[in-house]
């Protein structure tokens, strides 16, 4: 018998909605027990619903939102921002899906550094972000040196379809 992946479904949406603000509060909840408010950087809502920012979720074949992702346009650079995905489906590859889509929308808007910031104590955010070739970096933008942070960033393919 063969068995295969849950098939996940990757597409913008509204951040505002009921569903997706829970998974939003919880990603900072989560955040919160982690790190103190000083190193928490998460977008406010209204940010995430700008016009310079792409915001996806990923929802399951019972079309259950599982995941979230940002990514934060700014002309040559982008940010990835809000990335979370539920306990329930870690380990199954929604994050990678989600990342892998804002590195392409980011590449398509003409990004070609995509950058971000995560928390020493993320190691699977860490891992997710290696494995897709980001490196670690000097703070950018508008942060600051900060012993709980890691910013990373990595080159894309300008250009490429999303």
């Amino acid at each position: 018998m063969t068995t295969s992946a849950p098939a996940f479904r990757i597409a913008p949406e509204d951040p505002a909605t009921a569903e997706i603000a829970t998974l939003i509060r919880d990603a900072e909840a989560h955040s919160a027990r982690l790190y103190p408010a000083e190193s928490n950087h998460h977008l406010p809502l209204e940010e995430l619903r700008r016009d310079g920012v792409r915001f996806l979720v990923a929802r399951d074949a019972a079309d259950r939102a599982v995941g979230i992702g940002a990514v934060a346009l700014h002309g040559d650079w982008a940010e990835i921002k809000s990335m979370w995905v539920v306990e329930a489906v870690r380990g199954l590859g929604v994050a990678g899906l989600i990342l892998e889509r804002l590195l392409a929308l980011a590449a398509k808007a003409g990004a070609g550094v995509v950058r971000l910031e995560t928390g020493v104590a993320s190691h699977s955010a860490l891992a997710l972000y290696e494995r897709f070739g980001f490196v670690r970096c000097p703070p950018f933008a508008d942060y600051r040196d900060d012993p709980l942070s890691v910013f990373m960033e990595r080159r894309t393919a300008v250009g490429s379809s999303a």
